[in-house]
């Protein structure tokens, strides 16, 4: 990822575009042949140490990158370099390397997002009937399986995926329309031979620069992306901490988790994924903000851009295989799962409960309040939930013993598991 953004790969593309400018312009008759020919010839060379010396010797006299480039390679090409960049301007150069690069590296984002929606997938299905308690506002609620809870962050990776995908067609496009975008010096024919060349599609109006809502969309959907990391970390964080340790970081032989304390094994991974996934979204607000440029053009987005192209793409490079190497060697502990689910006595089935009594003809209304009595004295006394429904007489006035026990059934909770796996990943 780093070597899409390095200097040598930057100026391999922009002399790309300008060598295939030139065949067009040979093709419409514009420029001879022999020129195009010889920029190829000449100018077709490794951007090496010493040529990108060269380049940012003579920006530093011209204050202008493009123009720098233009004139370093001048040098390699000779007499025919004269028509190099024929009625172009640097946008063209700039955007539709932008694009290049972009397109690149949503390609290495892919590949990391499918390495991380195989892990999830591997998981998933090995503790598809693991049951563990789910949880809302971070209390007990009822009884889920960690399986399913990692399927659900499969599917949201899924979609995360797909957006990826277009973005990458959104952001894949070519400008090569010259000042202000009217093409009065090129024909638009120019635009579309390097567009295919460079696996781009021509931009459909660029007003000297390909319009920024592209980029905004681009960099939001990788900090969509990074949220989903997020929420997956935050799960793995919570589920590591010491009273909950259901599942854990993998902790490798003669790793050390604190300076001061040798009992301590961390969750470092997902709190340092945690905040390389701010990284990434802090690029979204200035993306948007360069979609308002001043009339066809200023170079207000060009600072911004030069900044976070890299710097999102390859924070999230990052981040996307560091969690799916967390995932793949996960650390699950389904005794501590159940033990957990046990720890408040039978209430996380009190919603069961409830229904059992509607459906054996209790108002809602009274069946709530009989089964938050019975539950409050679990929650204050220690009680048995089981226990106290039994001994209820507005509870067995309606429920046999056998019908309350059938309530605390675990795999009631799980029988469409099943389906719902269908749904995530197919039959």
């Amino acid at each position: 990822m780093a070597a899409i953004w390095a200097p040598e790969n930057k100026f391999r593309i922009w002399f790309r575009i300008e060598a295939h400018a030139c065949d067009a312009q040979a093709e419409l008759g514009v420029i001879p042949a022999e020129a195009a020919a010889a920029v190829w010839d000449r100018g077709d060379k490794p951007y090496t140490a010493e040529r990108i010396a060269r380049i940012d010797e003579i920006e530093a006299e011209t204050k202008h990158d493009v123009i720098a480039f233009t004139t370093e390679l001048a040098e390699q090409v000779g007499e025919e370099a004269r028509f190099v960049h024929q009625g172009m301007t640097s946008s063209d150069v700039l955007d539709t390397c932008f694009a290049v690069q972009l397109a690149e590296a949503a390609d290495i984002l892919l590949a990391g997002m499918d390495r991380l929606l195989a892990a999830l997938e591997a998981r998933a299905r090995e503790f598809k009937d693991t049951v563990c308690i789910g949880r809302s506002h971070g209390i007990h609620a009822e009884p889920t399986t960690f399986g399913l809870k990692l399927a659900g962050h499969h599917a949201e990776f899924a979609r995360g995926r797909t957006r990826l995908v277009a973005a990458r067609a959104e952001i894949a496009t070519c400008a090569i329309s010259g000042a202000v975008g009217t093409f009065a010096n090129l024909d638009p024919a120019v635009e579309a031979h390097v567009a295919t060349k460079m696996g781009l599609v021509p931009e459909p109006v660029s007003s000297q620069v390909i319009p920024r809502d592209r980029h905004a969309m681009f960099f939001s959907v990788l900090a969509v992306i990074a949220s989903s990391i997020e929420r997956l970390a935050t799960e793995i964080r919570h589920l590591q901490r010491t009273e909950v340790r259901e599942a854990e970081e993998f902790f490798a032989a003669g790793q050390k988790g604190s300076s001061a304390m040798p009992h301590k094994r961390n969750p470092v991974l997902t709190e340092n994924l945690t905040g390389l996934a701010r990284l990434v979204r802090a690029a979204v607000v200035p993306s948007l903000e360069n979609v308002a440029l001043w009339h066809e053009r200023d170079i207000s987005h060009s600072s911004v851009e030069r900044s976070i192209g890299p710097d999102a793409t390859v924070t999230l490079d990052f981040a996307l295989n560091r969690c799916a190497g967390v995932i793949e060697k996960l650390l699950v502990y389904p005794d501590a799962m159940l033990e957990n689910l046990n720890r408040q006595r039978g209430l996380v089935f009190s919603g069961r409960v409830l229904l059992a009594l509607t459906q054996a003809g209790v108002s809602r209304e009274d069946a709530y309040r009989i089964v938050q009595r019975n539950a409050m004295k679990v929650w204050e006394e220690g009680a048995d939930f089981a226990a106290e429904l039994k001994a209820d007489a507005e509870v067995s006035k309606h429920l046999s013993e056998a019908e309350i026990a059938e309530q605390f059934d675990l795999d009631f909770h799980r029988r469409n598991v099943d389906q719902i796996f269908k749904r995530v990943f197919g039959a």
